[in-house]
C-alpha cells in the first residue's frame, strides 16, 4: 500500500500535541476530548482530528482519546521510541547551550561529541562530552554509530562541513547555520533559522500594535 503523503503543517502540529500530552499525563489526566485539548492547544477541534486521521485517528466516540495511549502513539509516529546519537559540530556559545539541554536525552537524542577548530577549546568538557577538534571527526564517525549530526558553525564553513559529513555516511542534519544546505536528496535536513522566527515575532509585535489602534 502505498504510504499516504502528510502535509509539514500536520507534521509541525504533532510535536505539540506530545508535548501537551505529556503535561496531561504528569497531571493524571487519563482521558481528552478533541473539545477539551482545543481549548489548551487552541487549534480547533476538528483540526485536532483531522491530523489525528492521518495516521488512523485513535479516538472513540463518546470517549475521547486515551492520554497515555496517545501520547506513545505520537512518539512512535515522531521516532521517539529510539534512540538517535547525535554530534554537535561548533562548540561556540550555541553548541554549548544545546549540549546543556538535557530534555533532549529524555527525548531519546544523545550528545556523545562535539567538535570546533578553536585550540583553546581543546579538551574542555560540557555535560561530560569532550570537545575535540575538527581533525578528529573522521576517525570519530568511523569508530562511532552516529545518526545526527548538528551544525552550529558559521554560515561560510556549514556547506563544505555538511558535504564531509554526507561523505562519511551521516543522512540526517540539523542545520543552525544562517545558510540552505544543498545535499543529496536522501540527507534529511532541519533548518533552524533563529533570525527569521525572532522576525515572526517582530511581525506579531507589530500586527497586535496595530489591532489596538484600530479599535
Amino acid at each position: 500500500m502505498e504510504e499516504k503523503e502528510i502535509s509539514r503543517a500536520v507534521i509541525k502540529r504533532l510535536p505539540r500535541y506530545y508535548r501537551y500530552l505529556g503535561e496531561l499525563l504528569d497531571s493524571g489526566v487519563e482521558r481528552i476530548s478533541s473539545n477539551e485539548l482545543s481549548d489548551r492547544m487552541k487549534v480547533t477541534a476538528s483540526q485536532i482530528r483531522q491530523d489525528l486521521n492521518n495516521f488512523g485517528g485513535f479516538g472513540q466516540q463518546g470517549y475521547g482519546y486515551n492520554v497515555k495511549f496517545l501520547y506513545h502513539e505520537i512518539g512512535k509516529i515522531l521516532g521517539l521510541d529510539k534512540t538517535y546519537n547525535m554530534i554537535i559540530l561548533g562548540a561556540g556559545n550555541l553548541g554549548q547551550a544545546l549540549a546543556n539541554y538535557v530534555r533532549f536525552e529524555k527525548r531519546g537524542f544523545r550528545i556523545i561529541g562535539m567538535f570546533d577548530v578553536n585550540p583553546q577549546l581543546i579538551g574542555k568538557k560540557i555535560r561530560g562530552i569532550e570537545i575535540r577538534m575538527m581533525d578528529e571527526l573522521p576517525d570519530f564517525l568511523a569508530e562511532n554509530d552516529i545518526q545526527i549530526a548538528t551544525l552550529t558553525l558559521p554560515k561560510a564553513a556549514a556547506e563544505e562541513v555538511a558535504v564531509k559529513l554526507v561523505e562519511s555516511g551521516i543522512k540526517a542534519i540539523w542545520n543552525f547555520a544562517h545558510t540552505d544546505l544543498h545535499l543529496p536528496d536522501d540527507v534529511v535536513v532541519e533548518n533552524v533559522h533563529l533570525s527569521e522566527s525572532l522576525m515572526q515575532l517582530s511581525y506579531n509585535i507589530t500586527k497586535n500594535q496595530r489591532d489596538r489602534n484600530t479599535k
